[in-house]
């Protein structure tokens, strides 16, 4: 910060404080009485500004000190900013839009108060001390005004309406505000004259800087003079920098640009990158060295250019695989998943034959908790690549994946070239997560921009927004996963092959707890040696009658609140050094089963028993028929689909064509109502294969 956050409270009021939406602003300064445009690209600033100019509230505009944080904090931004009202708000394709703000009078940040979905903060006063009548300050109002208007007129590119302005300011304040807003002074220099409380010492700072400004133009005449008369492009070129030079040595600047640049292209040329790639950063460099160095477009370029340079064009992570290896691997940290893990062999093999990877994209496809993430994780342990986990659930915008045009104020690639520049290898192994919850709106497609990244026939030259660069993607692994495949837009699931991962059986998730869960549980939870133990039958017992899933994390979360409750038992009780959970312990320590179990049952007449599907696993379900004498109506209950409604009626009439056979009365219809129900009515059931159910209920009611 410019001015010590102690020295500025004295001119500040507290107990006129209220709260505002605030915006930071990078790379500029607003002073009160200026009617600023800017586009904005943070959704908290686009919220910020709705909710200001929705509550009729003025918003706080101030500056954050680092341009290139994203998410700027407390501690990231200017004490003094501008309180303003929002004129208007024009909304752009993504997530971008343009604002029109006019600035109302000088405030104080308090203290942030709230930070999502916008930031709020406490705002104080701002105590100005206004200048006294004298000579003097007449002969400083008179000096800045004469020093501007002179400035003005030698930049001949300056609009000559800010001249006719000037005159009409009467007040020492306004004018230092003004000048200060016209004037291509430097961020900091403007935050001072902001944060300067006393009207006459900031139109003292105005003439220091505006004589500054004199000495810069001189020495450019100066060079424009010597130069005019034998310039062509070498020496026009020449002649930039040199003006940049002296500018940088003018102000201060330790950073000498023409040697940035010939590091740049020095940089460039070692890369070895395609023709077009490497013309298209030189041009980029190019650019930069014509860019004035206090310019806001030099932090974006110089930002663009190093990003570009980062990115790892030809780092790849050099690894033989070994199949054998990566089979123990895999069978030493997962129990069961059989089916899996050999067609991931497969593909291992395929890679090593033919070392592509682009030839086919697995696509895992089953239940939460059943292992999906873990064993890819694992495979890239197996193989020795890089691992790079990227979730897509909920994604809504295509800038998500193909990143923003780095015109954008905010700009950033997306989420697959930032992956790649973080793990700073070519070739990882890359898991797109949840692909079957990609959200689609206005914004665009994502799953659309998914589709080049997995296909081999056109990753090889991937077009990030940001990059503006083709980069390679076919030396990536890419994996995905997914719990519903009918939810996967086709067009991506044409592009990959599924595997099916199922619930695990009651033998399986009693393997994994035995061999996995109880030692993962018993590090996390300090449990060492012989300390804890648990038997067999309570093994069985917390599967049996408190987790119904697909997978076993219910039952890893079961055995984790068994060793706490050890674990307190130990630390608390002096005389307890060793712990041993039976079945009697799980019922005592987990309270009552939140589950019958699943035993075998005799059928008998009214009552049978079919197989049902759920998303956690096939059970058995119970149907129940009674008869009553009645006039032959047909009561069907337990939440039943269609397709069930209409088994039931099918089989009625099935029985009623075969009395004969089934050896009933022909008026068996007339003179009973039949009541069908299926138990647990609160949960729905529909299907053709549960409807056979029907048929055989009806088959023992009639015996």
């Amino acid at each position: 910060m410019i001015n010590e956050d102690k020295q500025i409270l004295n001119s500040f009021e507290s107990q006129n404080s209220e709260l505002m939406p605030v915006v930071p602003l990078r790379g500029m300064v607003m002073f009160p009485n200026m009617i600023l445009h800017f586009d904005i690209s943070r959704s908290k600033s686009i919220v910020a500004l709705e909710e200001s100019m929705k509550t009729a509230q003025s918003v706080f505009i101030v500056t954050q000190k680092d341009i290139n944080l994203t998410d700027p904090g407390e501690g990231d931004l200017y004490r003094v900013g501008i309180k303003s009202k929002v004129k208007q708000i024009i909304h752009q394709p993504g997530d971008f839009g343009k604002a029109f703000i006019e600035g109302i009078g000088r405030g104080k940040l308090i203290s942030v108060v709230q930070n999502k979905p916008f930031m709020k903060a406490e705002v104080g006063s701002f105590v100005e001390i206004p200048s006294v009548k004298n000579v003097k300050n007449k002969a400083f109002f008179r000096k800045a005004r004469e020093m501007f208007v002179e400035y003005l007129r030698m930049r001949t590119k300056v609009s000559v309406s800010l001249a006719l302005s000037v005159h009409a300011i009467k007040s020492v304040g306004q004018l230092a505000d003004f000048i200060a807003t016209n004037m291509p002074f430097d961020l900091e220099e403007k935050q001072r004259i902001l944060e300067e409380p006393d009207q006459e010492k900031r139109l003292e700072k105005i003439i220091f800087m505006l004589s500054k400004e004199f000495d810069i133009l001189k020495i450019e005449n100066d060079l424009a003079i010597k130069l005019k008369n034998n310039i062509n492009n070498h020496q026009k070129e020449y002649f930039l920098r040199e003006q940049m030079k002296i500018i940088s040595e003018e102000l201060g600047e330790t950073c000498n640009p023409i040697d940035e640049v010939e590091k740049y292209v020095k940089k460039i040329k070692s890369l070895k990158l395609s023709k077009e790639n490497t013309e298209k950063l030189l041009e980029e460099v190019d650019r930069f060295s014509k860019v004035p160095v206090l310019s806001s477009e030099s932090g974006m370029f110089k930002s663009y250019i190093d990003f570009c340079l980062s990115m790892p064009w030809n780092k790849l992570t050099h690894n033989k695989i070994d199949i054998n290896r990566s089979q123990d691997v895999l069978n030493k940290h997962h129990y069961g998943l059989k089916e899996v893990k050999d067609r991931i062999i497969e593909f291992l093999a395929s890679y090593k034959l033919t070392k592509k990877t682009g030839n086919q994209i697995l696509c895992l496809v089953g239940p939460p908790g059943v292992g999906k993430t873990s064993i890819i994780r694992v495979l890239a342990r197996a193989i020795k690549r890089k691992f790079v986990r990227i979730s897509l659930g909920g994604i809504k915008d295509e800038s998500e994946i193909r990143g923003h045009r780095k015109t954008y104020v905010g700009a950033m690639p997306g989420r697959i070239i930032s992956s790649l520049k973080k793990v700073k290898v070519r070739n990882p192994l890359i898991l797109l997560d949840e692909i079957d919850k990609i959200d689609k709106e206005w914004h665009g497609d994502p799953a659309s921009a998914l589709l080049e990244v997995l296909d081999p026939e056109q990753n090889k030259n991937f077009y990030d927004h940001y990059l503006d660069l083709d980069f390679d993607l076919s030396e990536v692994f890419f994996i995905t996963t997914a719990n519903d495949k009918n939810q996967i837009p086709l067009p991506l699931y044409d592009r990959m092959e599924i595997i099916d991962l199922y619930s695990y059986t009651y033998e399986e998730k009693f393997n994994i707890a035995k061999k996995h869960l109880i030692s993962k549980q018993m590090f996390r939870n300090g449990l060492k040696g012989k300390i804890f133990s648990i038997s067999d039958s309570a093994i069985r017992e917390i599967i049996d009658g408190y987790t119904r899933e697909a997978g076993v994390r219910e039952l890893e979360r079961k055995i984790a609140s068994l060793m706490r409750k050890a674990a307190k038992k130990i630390v608390t009780e002096e005389n307890v050094k060793k712990i041993k959970i039976t079945e009697k312990e799980v019922l005592k320590e987990l309270g009552p089963r939140k589950f019958k179990k699943n035993n075998e049952v005799v059928s008998e007449i009214g009552v049978v028993r079919g197989l049902a599907w759920t998303p956690i696993g096939g059970e058995t379900m119970p149907i129940e028929v009674s008869l009553m004498k009645g006039k032959g109506k047909l009561n069907v209950t337990g939440s039943l689909g269609n397709v069930m409604k209409e088994s039931a009626k099918l089989a009625i009439s099935y029985i009623r064509s075969n009395v004969e056979k089934l050896g009933i009365k022909k008026d068996f219809y007339d003179d009973y109502d039949i009541h069908i129900h299926a138990p647990e009515g609160a949960v729905p059931k529909d299907g053709p294969s549960a409807g056979i159910t029907h048929d055989y209920s009806f088959g023992f009611c009639s015996e």
